[in-house]
């Protein structure tokens, strides 16, 4: 295996995302930072951070298959639909971030661990700050019980991590998402990498190279930071 390129805290630049290794797929880097340039650089070329542990040194990824939705393309079923007329739930975005990335980073069923470390928490919360990255979450009976964060750049949302703490909450938030943003004329939601309960929602797989196209294209457009709570009613 070929060393892995390391990255300075003081020159935000990154290798081309097709120098990524085949094995293990799409790591690219190690080292830089993760300050709101480094974070911005990267997901403006397709990169994103993903490591395990404070500790350990940033690693950066670029997969050579991309899982993208566009969006008003969600697959809904005939039980998520009804959940979504009719399961009780408010939507409220930009409310409360730190609870959002909080409940992400919490236990799962099917994992014994969390990458949020309390170092990418930290960096989310700064680029939320700087009106850059977004929550969207699906209450109950005045609880949050579900939802999902990520970065928006020009026209496309970079998802991160979601949670639910009763069913079909983050699939609730999602579709809310992904109906805004077509409104909005967003072109593309990355979803970095695949797994069957995205693939059942409609997302599909996408050619790095392809991606990165649409991500030379996407840096045309500006971006609109700022609360989107602000630019909506908070219950829908």
């Amino acid at each position: 295996m070929s060393p892995i390129p390391w990255l300075s805290p003081q020159v935000v630049a990154f290798p081309h995302p097709e120098q990524a290794m085949s094995d293990p797929d799409g790591l690219l880097a190690a080292g830089g930072d993760l300050s709101t340039e480094w974070l911005v650089e990267a997901y403006s070329h397709g990169i994103f951070p993903w490591f395990d542990d404070d500790d350990d040194h940033i690693l950066w990824w670029s997969p050579a298959t991309r899982a993208v939705l566009q969006p008003g393309h969600m697959k809904v079923s005939r039980s998520l639909s009804k959940r979504i007329r009719n399961g009780g739930f408010s939507i409220r975005w930009d409310q409360d971030f730190a609870a959002v990335i909080q409940a992400c980073r919490g236990p799962r069923r099917d994992s014994a661990g969390t990458w949020i470390t309390p170092r990418m928490q930290a960096a989310y919360t700064r680029l939320h700050h700087q009106g850059l990255a977004h929550c969207v979450a699906a209450f109950r009976d005045g609880a949050m019980v579900g939802g999902l964060y990520g970065v928006s750049l020009g026209r496309m949302f970079f998802g991160e991590s979601m949670f639910s703490h009763v069913s079909d909450a983050s699939k609730v938030a999602f579709f809310h998402l992904q109906e805004q943003l077509q409104a909005w004329n967003f072109q593309l939601i990355d979803c970095q990498m695949e797994n069957p309960h995205l693939m059942r929602l409609g997302v599909t797989r996408m050619p790095r190279n392809r991606f990165l196209q649409l991500l030379t294209q996407n840096r045309a457009f500006p971006t609109h930071s700022g609360n989107w709570g602000q630019r909506l009613p908070q219950s829908r």
